[in-house]
């Protein structure tokens, strides 16, 4: 009897190269990537400011394109799609989490985790009920009708978790979620992702400069000028 074929890595770049004009000068920020994330993985992309890792990040994340190589999402060809194309799949698959948290301060916390599903629209009902559920989740059902100046930096980013899950993602990217966090929010967020990972079977990659970001994840990712250099297993 013939074994089921393997599924494809939800992450699969090869080769990618990535190259800005600032004028007449091409700039390459970078070159020969070659990088494959498994569903279900916790992966870290460290590096100095300047290395290409959060170039590396929003090509990842569908907001940018490859100048070179390709980019397979869960066996799809999808580095040269063009703009609507990036905009409809990055709803569908992908979730964010931004080191300014992002959330609008003229909506209240439970509005600001229905925005995503909003954009793919979900009856308001649905998106109440996700929204509540979402919240309660990261503990914060109690602050559904808060607006987010009334909560601190760390309930901002478990805010900013909750929305990034709205849309039930294949995978989160997180860009530096506790750069702006004192010790004691740092190491809330750092556990929710722990535990939501557990719970959901979220595929998470963190792009940090923090080493103990870094050491959180089962794979940790060096890249330095535009090149990946290091990769390091727990």
């Amino acid at each position: 009897m013939s074994e089921a074929p393997l599924a494809p890595p939800l992450v699969d770049l090869v080769d990618v190269g990535k190259t800005y004009r600032a004028g007449e000068t091409e700039v390459p920020v970078l070159s020969g990537v070659d990088l494959r994330i498994e569903a279900g993985e916790y992966v870290a992309i460290m590096g100095r400011s300047g290395s290409g890792k959060s170039t590396l990040m929003n090509i990842l994340g569908l907001l940018d394109q490859p100048t070179t190589g390709h980019y397979r999402f869960e066996g799809q060809e999808v580095g040269g799609l063009d703009d609507a194309a990036r905009s409809h799949l990055r709803g569908r698959v992908i979730g964010f989490v931004f080191q300014r948290f992002h959330l609008l301060p003229g909506l209240d916390v439970a509005r600001n985790v229905e925005l995503p599903m909003r954009y793919g629209h979900v009856p308001q009902a649905q998106r109440r009920a996700r929204a509540t559920e979402l919240l309660e989740r990261v503990g914060l059902g109690h602050r559904l009708g808060h607006r987010p100046t009334q909560l601190s930096g760390g309930e901002q980013q478990r805010v900013a978790i909750a929305r990034s899950l709205a849309n039930h993602p294949r995978v989160v990217l997180a860009d530096e979620p506790t750069g702006n966090l004192d010790t004691a929010a740092h190491g809330k967020v750092m556990g929710l992702f722990a535990e939501l990972r557990r719970d959901l079977g979220l595929t998470l990659v963190l792009v940090t400069h923090d080493p103990s970001v870094g050491r959180a994840a089962e794979r940790c990712i060096e890249v330095s000028d535009g090149r990946i250099q290091r990769r390091h297993h727990d």
